[in-house]
Protein backbone atom coordinates (compact mmCIF):
# COMPACT_ATOMS: atom_id res chain seq x y z
CA UNK A 1 0.00 0.00 0.00
CA UNK A 2 0.77 3.68 -0.31
CA UNK A 3 0.20 6.24 1.89
CA UNK A 4 1.93 10.01 2.96
CA UNK A 5 3.45 10.32 5.97
CA UNK A 6 3.68 14.09 5.77
CA UNK A 7 6.69 16.67 4.34
CA UNK A 8 9.33 17.14 7.44
CA UNK A 9 10.44 20.02 5.60
CA UNK A 10 9.28 23.01 3.30
CA UNK A 11 12.19 23.78 1.55
CA UNK A 12 14.15 21.74 -1.32
CA UNK A 13 17.42 21.84 0.89
CA UNK A 14 17.95 19.63 4.48
CA UNK A 15 18.13 21.88 7.65
CA UNK A 16 19.44 19.02 9.73
CA UNK A 17 22.60 16.94 9.79
CA UNK A 18 23.13 15.14 6.73
CA UNK A 19 24.18 11.36 5.49
CA UNK A 20 27.76 12.53 4.68
CA UNK A 21 30.71 9.95 4.70
CA UNK A 22 32.60 9.56 7.84
CA UNK A 23 36.35 9.24 9.18
CA UNK A 24 38.25 7.16 11.43
CA UNK A 25 38.52 3.70 11.47
CA UNK A 26 36.49 1.16 9.20
CA UNK A 27 34.81 -0.60 12.44
CA UNK A 28 34.06 2.23 13.45
CA UNK A 29 32.68 3.90 10.88
CA UNK A 30 30.57 0.76 9.74
CA UNK A 31 28.95 0.74 13.51
CA UNK A 32 28.08 4.12 13.42
CA UNK A 33 27.20 4.48 9.91
CA UNK A 34 24.71 1.49 10.78
CA UNK A 35 23.43 3.11 13.87
CA UNK A 36 22.85 6.48 11.53
CA UNK A 37 21.70 5.58 8.33
CA UNK A 38 18.25 6.11 9.19
CA UNK A 39 17.88 9.33 10.83
CA UNK A 40 21.17 10.78 8.37
CA UNK A 41 19.28 10.30 5.31
CA UNK A 42 15.73 10.94 6.74
CA UNK A 43 17.17 14.36 7.47
CA UNK A 44 17.21 15.15 3.45
CA UNK A 45 13.95 16.13 2.87
CA UNK A 46 10.63 14.41 3.55
CA UNK A 47 9.12 11.42 4.62
CA UNK A 48 6.72 8.72 2.85
CA UNK A 49 5.80 5.13 4.08
CA UNK A 50 3.87 2.43 2.02
CA UNK A 51 3.74 -0.89 2.49
CA UNK A 52 0.34 -1.66 3.12
CA UNK A 53 1.26 2.13 4.46
CA UNK A 54 3.78 5.04 3.46
CA UNK A 55 5.49 5.95 6.80
CA UNK A 56 9.12 7.44 8.75
CA UNK A 57 12.20 6.08 9.50
CA UNK A 58 13.64 4.40 12.45
CA UNK A 59 16.52 5.82 15.01
CA UNK A 60 17.36 4.95 18.74
CA UNK A 61 14.70 4.97 21.11
CA UNK A 62 14.95 6.96 24.51
CA UNK A 63 13.22 4.35 26.45
CA UNK A 64 16.01 2.06 25.61
CA UNK A 65 16.46 -1.41 24.13
CA UNK A 66 15.65 -5.10 24.93
CA UNK A 67 18.51 -6.49 26.26
CA UNK A 68 18.84 -8.73 23.21
CA UNK A 69 18.28 -6.09 20.27
CA UNK A 70 20.49 -3.42 19.22
CA UNK A 71 20.01 -0.24 17.06
CA UNK A 72 23.33 -0.77 15.34
CA UNK A 73 22.99 -4.85 14.45
CA UNK A 74 19.18 -5.95 15.23
CA UNK A 75 18.72 -8.80 17.51
CA UNK A 76 22.31 -10.48 18.63
CA UNK A 77 21.26 -13.90 21.52
CA UNK A 78 22.03 -17.16 20.19
CA UNK A 79 23.15 -16.14 16.84
CA UNK A 80 24.32 -19.97 16.47
CA UNK A 81 20.41 -20.40 16.72
CA UNK A 82 18.62 -17.33 16.11
CA UNK A 83 19.85 -16.25 12.93
CA UNK A 84 18.24 -19.93 11.48
CA UNK A 85 14.66 -19.61 12.15
CA UNK A 86 14.15 -18.48 8.43
CA UNK A 87 11.34 -15.37 8.18
CA UNK A 88 11.05 -15.87 12.16
CA UNK A 89 14.34 -14.60 12.78
CA UNK A 90 14.23 -10.71 14.57
CA UNK A 91 16.47 -8.71 12.53
CA UNK A 92 19.98 -8.47 12.53
CA UNK A 93 22.36 -7.11 10.41
CA UNK A 94 23.77 -9.48 7.96
CA UNK A 95 27.37 -9.21 7.61
CA UNK A 96 28.44 -7.64 3.88
CA UNK A 97 31.73 -9.10 1.81
CA UNK A 98 31.39 -5.56 -0.15
CA UNK A 99 32.05 -2.36 2.32
CA UNK A 100 28.60 -0.44 3.35
CA UNK A 101 30.13 2.41 4.76
CA UNK A 102 29.77 5.95 2.07
CA UNK A 103 32.63 6.18 -0.04
CA UNK A 104 34.19 9.54 1.80
CA UNK A 105 33.66 11.08 -1.62
CA UNK A 106 30.22 10.28 -2.14
CA UNK A 107 27.02 11.66 -1.00
CA UNK A 108 23.34 10.49 -0.68
CA UNK A 109 21.10 12.31 -2.90
CA UNK A 110 18.10 9.37 -2.64
CA UNK A 111 16.69 6.87 -0.01
CA UNK A 112 13.77 4.34 -0.41
CA UNK A 113 13.22 2.21 2.22
CA UNK A 114 11.30 -0.86 2.08
CA UNK A 115 10.87 -2.81 5.68
CA UNK A 116 8.98 -5.90 6.86
CA UNK A 117 6.38 -5.03 9.95
CA UNK A 118 8.08 -6.08 13.07
CA UNK A 119 8.03 -9.55 15.13
CA UNK A 120 4.27 -10.83 15.27
CA UNK A 121 2.80 -13.88 16.65
CA UNK A 122 1.47 -16.53 14.71
CA UNK A 123 -0.85 -16.13 12.12
CA UNK A 124 -4.39 -17.38 12.93
CA UNK A 125 -4.26 -20.71 10.95
CA UNK A 126 -0.92 -21.63 12.76
CA UNK A 127 -1.67 -20.63 16.19
CA UNK A 128 -4.69 -22.90 15.77
CA UNK A 129 -2.39 -25.65 14.82
CA UNK A 130 0.20 -25.38 17.19
CA UNK A 131 -2.05 -24.99 20.06
CA UNK A 132 -3.97 -28.18 18.95
CA UNK A 133 -0.18 -29.79 19.02
CA UNK A 134 0.76 -28.98 22.64
CA UNK A 135 -3.08 -29.82 23.33
CA UNK A 136 -2.62 -33.23 21.90
CA UNK A 137 1.02 -33.84 23.91
CA UNK A 138 -0.32 -33.19 26.92
CA UNK A 139 -2.98 -35.69 26.26
CA UNK A 140 -0.50 -38.59 24.83
CA UNK A 141 2.35 -38.03 26.45
CA UNK A 142 3.42 -40.37 29.55
CA UNK A 143 6.88 -38.66 30.16
CA UNK A 144 8.96 -36.13 29.55
CA UNK A 145 12.73 -36.83 29.43
CA UNK A 146 15.48 -33.81 30.05
CA UNK A 147 14.62 -30.70 28.69
CA UNK A 148 11.52 -31.54 27.26
CA UNK A 149 10.21 -31.40 31.38
CA UNK A 150 8.85 -27.84 30.99
CA UNK A 151 6.12 -29.07 28.41
CA UNK A 152 4.28 -30.76 31.30
CA UNK A 153 3.06 -27.78 32.78
CA UNK A 154 3.35 -25.28 29.62
CA UNK A 155 0.42 -23.43 28.58
CA UNK A 156 -0.18 -22.27 25.21
CA UNK A 157 -0.67 -18.50 24.99
CA UNK A 158 0.05 -17.07 21.33
CA UNK A 159 -2.08 -14.75 19.81
CA UNK A 160 -2.86 -14.71 16.55
CA UNK A 161 -1.16 -11.61 13.58
CA UNK A 162 -0.66 -8.89 16.14
CA UNK A 163 2.44 -7.56 16.37
CA UNK A 164 4.73 -8.44 19.47
CA UNK A 165 5.99 -6.20 21.86
CA UNK A 166 9.07 -7.41 21.07
CA UNK A 167 7.92 -6.26 17.57
CA UNK A 168 6.86 -2.95 18.42
CA UNK A 169 10.70 -1.89 19.97
CA UNK A 170 11.84 -3.09 16.61
CA UNK A 171 9.81 -1.02 14.58
CA UNK A 172 10.80 2.13 16.80
CA UNK A 173 14.65 0.98 16.54
CA UNK A 174 14.74 0.76 13.22
CA UNK A 175 -2.71 -3.25 5.55
CA UNK A 176 -3.38 -5.38 8.13
CA UNK A 177 -2.67 -3.71 11.42
CA UNK A 178 0.44 -5.24 12.28
CA UNK A 179 1.81 -3.55 9.39
CA UNK A 180 -0.08 -0.08 9.96
CA UNK A 181 1.06 -0.38 13.94
CA UNK A 182 4.90 -1.46 12.09
CA UNK A 183 4.13 2.09 10.26
CA UNK A 184 3.21 3.96 14.00
CA UNK A 185 6.28 2.62 15.60
CA UNK A 186 8.21 3.62 12.88
CA UNK A 187 7.07 7.21 12.85
CA UNK A 188 7.70 7.21 16.11
CA UNK A 189 11.10 6.25 16.35
CA UNK A 190 11.65 9.14 13.52
CA UNK A 191 10.25 11.85 15.43
CA UNK A 192 12.94 10.56 18.54
CA UNK A 193 15.14 10.83 16.28
CA UNK A 194 14.63 14.40 15.26
CA UNK A 195 14.29 15.58 18.22
CA UNK A 196 17.82 14.17 19.59
CA UNK A 197 19.44 15.95 15.97
CA UNK A 198 17.83 19.43 17.45
CA UNK A 199 15.59 19.47 14.33
CA UNK A 200 12.02 20.82 14.77
CA UNK A 201 9.31 18.72 13.91
CA UNK A 202 5.81 20.51 13.28
CA UNK A 203 4.76 17.66 11.00
CA UNK A 204 4.36 14.75 14.22
CA UNK A 205 1.83 13.16 14.31
CA UNK A 206 2.25 11.70 10.63
CA UNK A 207 -0.64 11.27 8.59
CA UNK A 208 -0.89 7.65 7.35
CA UNK A 209 -3.14 6.69 4.25
CA UNK A 210 -3.86 2.50 4.21
CA UNK A 211 -4.34 1.10 1.24
CA UNK A 212 -6.47 -2.57 1.85
CA UNK A 213 -5.09 -5.61 1.16
CA UNK A 214 -8.56 -7.55 0.20
CA UNK A 215 -9.90 -8.92 -3.25
CA UNK A 216 -10.08 -6.41 -5.58
CA UNK A 217 -7.89 -3.69 -4.90
CA UNK A 218 -4.66 -3.05 -6.59
CA UNK A 219 -1.85 -2.86 -4.10
CA UNK A 220 1.81 -3.05 -4.95
CA UNK A 221 2.56 -4.52 -2.32
CA UNK A 222 0.27 -7.33 -2.23
CA UNK A 223 0.43 -10.14 -4.19
CA UNK A 224 -3.28 -11.40 -3.87
CA UNK A 225 -4.45 -10.00 -7.43
CA UNK A 226 -2.90 -12.34 -10.10
CA UNK A 227 -5.34 -15.39 -9.56
CA UNK A 228 -2.73 -18.27 -11.30
CA UNK A 229 -0.30 -17.86 -9.07
CA UNK A 230 -2.60 -17.83 -6.18
CA UNK A 231 -4.61 -20.52 -7.55
CA UNK A 232 -2.81 -21.49 -10.31
CA UNK A 233 -0.50 -25.09 -10.21
CA UNK A 234 2.19 -22.72 -9.34
CA UNK A 235 1.04 -22.31 -5.72
CA UNK A 236 2.14 -26.16 -5.40
CA UNK A 237 5.96 -25.54 -5.97
CA UNK A 238 6.54 -24.18 -2.59
CA UNK A 239 4.55 -26.97 -0.91
CA UNK A 240 6.05 -29.72 -3.18
CA UNK A 241 9.30 -28.67 -2.01
CA UNK A 242 9.61 -27.98 1.48
CA UNK A 243 7.36 -31.65 1.70
CA UNK A 244 10.82 -33.20 0.41
CA UNK A 245 13.36 -31.80 2.51
CA UNK A 246 10.80 -32.29 5.49
CA UNK A 247 11.02 -35.44 4.84
CA UNK A 248 14.77 -35.64 5.04
CA UNK A 249 15.96 -33.53 7.61
CA UNK A 250 12.64 -33.19 9.97
CA UNK A 251 11.77 -37.50 10.26
CA UNK A 252 15.41 -38.28 12.49
CA UNK A 253 13.80 -35.12 14.50
CA UNK A 254 10.95 -36.46 15.06
CA UNK A 255 12.01 -40.09 16.20
CA UNK A 256 14.06 -38.12 18.50
CA UNK A 257 10.97 -36.11 20.18
CA UNK A 258 8.85 -39.07 20.14
CA UNK A 259 11.77 -41.26 22.39
CA UNK A 260 11.85 -38.13 24.61
CA UNK A 261 7.92 -38.34 24.98
CA UNK A 262 6.83 -41.59 25.02
CA UNK A 263 3.49 -42.05 23.65
CA UNK A 264 3.48 -38.20 21.68
CA UNK A 265 3.54 -39.58 18.49
CA UNK A 266 4.32 -36.67 16.58
CA UNK A 267 4.03 -36.52 12.83
CA UNK A 268 6.82 -34.89 10.53
CA UNK A 269 4.96 -31.93 10.31
CA UNK A 270 4.19 -31.57 14.19
CA UNK A 271 8.05 -32.00 14.62
CA UNK A 272 8.29 -28.59 12.49
CA UNK A 273 5.42 -26.99 14.64
CA UNK A 274 7.25 -27.58 17.40
CA UNK A 275 10.46 -25.55 15.78
CA UNK A 276 7.96 -22.76 14.63
CA UNK A 277 7.54 -22.36 18.57
CA UNK A 278 10.87 -21.34 19.21
CA UNK A 279 10.85 -18.02 17.10
CA UNK A 280 7.73 -17.14 17.76
CA UNK A 281 8.04 -17.66 22.04
CA UNK A 282 11.09 -15.92 21.57
CA UNK A 283 9.83 -12.67 19.95
CA UNK A 284 6.17 -12.92 22.06
CA UNK A 285 8.44 -12.40 25.69
CA UNK A 286 9.31 -8.30 25.97
CA UNK A 287 13.24 -8.43 25.94
CA UNK A 288 12.81 -11.26 22.75
CA UNK A 289 14.38 -13.70 25.70
CA UNK A 290 15.43 -17.35 23.76
CA UNK A 291 12.64 -19.78 24.47
CA UNK A 292 13.41 -22.87 26.00
CA UNK A 293 11.70 -24.68 22.96
CA UNK A 294 14.72 -23.48 21.26
CA UNK A 295 17.40 -25.93 23.23
CA UNK A 296 15.15 -28.64 22.00
CA UNK A 297 17.14 -29.05 18.48
CA UNK A 298 20.69 -28.60 17.95
CA UNK A 299 22.61 -26.19 15.65
CA UNK A 300 22.93 -28.23 12.46
CA UNK A 301 18.65 -28.90 12.81
CA UNK A 302 18.18 -24.81 12.35
CA UNK A 303 20.57 -24.84 9.61
CA UNK A 304 17.85 -27.30 8.09
CA UNK A 305 15.25 -25.69 9.59
CA UNK A 306 15.95 -22.28 8.08
CA UNK A 307 16.19 -24.05 4.46
CA UNK A 308 13.32 -25.44 4.30
CA UNK A 309 11.99 -21.79 5.10
CA UNK A 310 14.30 -20.41 2.47
CA UNK A 311 12.85 -22.73 0.21
CA UNK A 312 9.03 -22.12 0.69
CA UNK A 313 10.74 -18.18 -0.31
CA UNK A 314 12.67 -19.38 -3.10
CA UNK A 315 10.26 -21.99 -4.97
CA UNK A 316 7.02 -19.88 -3.16
CA UNK A 317 7.89 -15.81 -4.63
CA UNK A 318 11.47 -15.86 -5.84
CA UNK A 319 13.59 -17.33 -8.73
CA UNK A 320 12.20 -20.74 -8.79
CA UNK A 321 8.89 -19.52 -9.32
CA UNK A 322 7.96 -18.87 -12.67
CA UNK A 323 5.46 -15.99 -11.57
CA UNK A 324 7.30 -15.23 -8.46
CA UNK A 325 9.27 -12.40 -9.44
CA UNK A 326 5.61 -10.88 -11.48
CA UNK A 327 4.06 -10.37 -7.84
CA UNK A 328 6.93 -7.64 -7.57
CA UNK A 329 6.31 -5.65 -10.62
CA UNK A 330 4.48 -2.99 -9.41
CA UNK A 331 6.49 -1.88 -6.62
CA UNK A 332 9.47 -1.88 -8.79
CA UNK A 333 7.43 0.37 -11.35
CA UNK A 334 7.16 2.98 -8.78
CA UNK A 335 10.33 2.30 -8.01
CA UNK A 336 11.82 3.74 -10.99
CA UNK A 337 9.26 6.44 -10.66
CA UNK A 338 10.98 7.32 -7.46
CA UNK A 339 14.24 7.04 -9.10
CA UNK A 340 13.71 9.03 -12.31
CA UNK A 341 11.47 11.26 -11.07
CA UNK A 342 8.89 10.12 -13.91
CA UNK A 343 5.21 9.26 -13.73
CA UNK A 344 4.47 5.79 -13.02
CA UNK A 345 4.28 3.59 -16.03
CA UNK A 346 0.66 1.74 -15.22
CA UNK A 347 0.68 -1.61 -15.49
CA UNK A 348 0.89 -4.84 -13.20
CA UNK A 349 -0.77 -4.34 -9.60
CA UNK A 350 0.16 -0.41 -10.21
CA UNK A 351 -2.70 1.58 -8.77
CA UNK A 352 -3.63 3.88 -11.26
CA UNK A 353 -5.86 6.41 -8.95
CA UNK A 354 -3.12 6.58 -6.25
CA UNK A 355 0.32 6.23 -8.48
CA UNK A 356 -1.54 9.68 -10.46
CA UNK A 357 -2.37 11.84 -7.36
CA UNK A 358 0.57 14.09 -5.98
CA UNK A 359 -0.92 13.65 -2.78
CA UNK A 360 -0.83 9.94 -2.76
CA UNK A 361 2.37 9.32 -4.70
CA UNK A 362 4.71 12.55 -4.67
CA UNK A 363 7.60 12.95 -6.67
CA UNK A 364 10.72 14.78 -5.99
CA UNK A 365 11.15 13.45 -2.74
CA UNK A 366 14.40 12.56 -1.08
CA UNK A 367 13.49 9.52 1.09
CA UNK A 368 10.32 7.30 0.76
CA UNK A 369 9.65 4.43 2.94
CA UNK A 370 7.63 1.46 2.56
CA UNK A 371 6.25 -1.49 4.73
CA UNK A 372 4.89 -4.67 4.34
CA UNK A 373 5.29 -8.71 4.68
CA UNK A 374 8.09 -11.36 3.55
CA UNK A 375 6.88 -12.78 0.63
CA UNK A 376 5.80 -9.14 -0.66
CA UNK A 377 9.26 -8.29 -0.47
CA UNK A 378 10.60 -11.23 -1.82
CA UNK A 379 8.68 -10.65 -4.53
CA UNK A 380 9.93 -7.55 -5.45
CA UNK A 381 13.69 -8.28 -4.60
CA UNK A 382 13.21 -10.59 -7.42
CA UNK A 383 11.74 -8.26 -9.69
CA UNK A 384 14.68 -6.04 -9.15
CA UNK A 385 16.99 -8.91 -10.35
CA UNK A 386 18.51 -9.15 -6.49
CA UNK A 387 19.86 -13.25 -6.59
CA UNK A 388 19.59 -13.70 -10.00
CA UNK A 389 22.75 -15.57 -9.61
CA UNK A 390 21.34 -17.89 -6.86
CA UNK A 391 21.34 -21.65 -8.56
CA UNK A 392 18.11 -23.40 -8.41
CA UNK A 393 17.70 -24.45 -4.97
CA UNK A 394 18.24 -28.46 -4.53
CA UNK A 395 14.93 -30.24 -1.74
CA UNK A 396 17.33 -33.18 -1.37
CA UNK A 397 20.27 -31.00 0.55
CA UNK A 398 21.48 -27.83 2.09
CA UNK A 399 22.98 -24.84 0.70
CA UNK A 400 23.62 -22.56 3.09
CA UNK A 401 23.20 -18.55 2.29
CA UNK A 402 27.14 -17.68 1.42
CA UNK A 403 26.71 -20.66 -0.89
CA UNK A 404 23.75 -19.53 -2.88
CA UNK A 405 24.82 -15.58 -2.99
CA UNK A 406 23.91 -14.67 -0.27
CA UNK A 407 19.89 -15.59 -0.28
CA UNK A 408 18.26 -16.90 2.63
CA UNK A 409 15.03 -16.33 4.06
CA UNK A 410 16.85 -15.23 7.36
CA UNK A 411 19.13 -12.90 5.40
CA UNK A 412 16.57 -11.55 3.27
CA UNK A 413 12.88 -11.39 5.14
CA UNK A 414 13.00 -11.49 8.53
CA UNK A 415 10.77 -9.90 11.35
CA UNK A 416 11.56 -6.25 10.58
CA UNK A 417 13.47 -6.74 7.15
CA UNK A 418 14.73 -3.54 5.36
CA UNK A 419 16.24 -2.40 2.54
CA UNK A 420 17.88 0.19 1.37
CA UNK A 421 17.88 1.47 -2.50
CA UNK A 422 20.08 4.23 -2.29
CA UNK A 423 20.98 7.19 -5.15
CA UNK A 424 24.33 8.84 -4.81
CA UNK A 425 26.56 11.54 -6.14
CA UNK A 426 30.64 10.58 -6.32
CA UNK A 427 33.59 12.76 -7.31
CA UNK A 428 34.58 11.55 -10.43
CA UNK A 429 31.25 10.12 -11.31
CA UNK A 430 29.20 11.96 -14.30
CA UNK A 431 26.09 10.02 -13.31
CA UNK A 432 24.20 9.51 -10.25
CA UNK A 433 24.82 5.61 -8.84
CA UNK A 434 22.22 3.23 -7.23
CA UNK A 435 23.30 1.02 -4.45
CA UNK A 436 20.94 -1.77 -2.87
CA UNK A 437 21.54 -3.24 0.89
CA UNK A 438 19.65 -5.98 2.65
CA UNK A 439 19.85 -6.32 6.05
CA UNK A 440 22.55 -4.22 5.58
CA UNK A 441 24.24 -5.94 2.97
CA UNK A 442 25.33 -4.85 -0.13
CA UNK A 443 24.11 -6.01 -2.77
CA UNK A 444 26.00 -6.75 -6.17
CA UNK A 445 24.40 -5.34 -9.14
CA UNK A 446 25.28 -7.85 -11.39
CA UNK A 447 22.45 -7.41 -13.83
CA UNK A 448 23.91 -3.94 -14.81
CA UNK A 449 27.63 -3.98 -14.32
CA UNK A 450 28.23 -3.16 -10.92
CA UNK A 451 31.52 -1.50 -9.91
CA UNK A 452 33.83 -3.43 -6.99
CA UNK A 453 31.60 -1.53 -4.35
CA UNK A 454 28.55 -2.91 -6.39
CA UNK A 455 26.99 0.33 -7.52
CA UNK A 456 25.86 0.53 -10.92
CA UNK A 457 24.90 4.23 -13.09
CA UNK A 458 21.18 5.07 -12.52
CA UNK A 459 20.62 4.42 -16.39
CA UNK A 460 22.16 0.88 -15.88
CA UNK A 461 20.07 0.01 -13.45
CA UNK A 462 16.96 1.34 -15.31
CA UNK A 463 18.34 -0.16 -18.44
CA UNK A 464 18.47 -3.34 -16.57
CA UNK A 465 14.71 -3.81 -15.50
CA UNK A 466 13.27 -4.56 -18.60
CA UNK A 467 11.42 -7.64 -17.05
CA UNK A 468 9.79 -4.86 -14.84
CA UNK A 469 9.14 -2.44 -17.76
CA UNK A 470 7.47 -5.05 -19.74
CA UNK A 471 5.06 -5.83 -16.48
CA UNK A 472 6.85 -9.18 -16.22
CA UNK A 473 4.65 -12.64 -16.74
CA UNK A 474 1.52 -10.38 -15.45
CA UNK A 475 -0.48 -11.69 -18.84
CA UNK A 476 -0.24 -15.27 -17.27
CA UNK A 477 -2.03 -14.40 -14.11
CA UNK A 478 -5.42 -14.71 -15.26
CA UNK A 479 -5.19 -17.35 -18.03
Amino acid sequence: MDAVVGELFTSKKPKCALFAPENGDGHSRRQSHRARRSIMLAMLLAIFVAASVVTAWPWPHASGHPPCSTVEAGYQCRPDLSRYWGQYSPYFTVESEIPDVLPEQCQITFVQILSRHGARDPTSSKTEVYNATISRIHANAQSYTREFAFLEDYEYNLGADQLTLFGEQQMVDSGEQRVVQSAENFAQGFHAAKLAARCRDPAYPYPLVVIPEGDGTNNTLNHALCTDFEDGPVDKIADDAQAAWAAIFATPIQARLNDDMPGANLSVIETVYMMDLCPFETVAHPTGAISQFCDLFTEQEWHQYNYYETLDKYYGYSHGNPLGPTQGVGFAKELIARLTNTPVREGASTNRTLDESNTTFPLGRQLYADFSHDNDMTAIFSALGLYNTTVALPNTTIVEAPQADGYSAAWTASFAARAYFEKMTCQGHDEELVRILVNDRVQPLTQCGADHMGRCTLSAFIDSLDFVKADGHWDRCFV
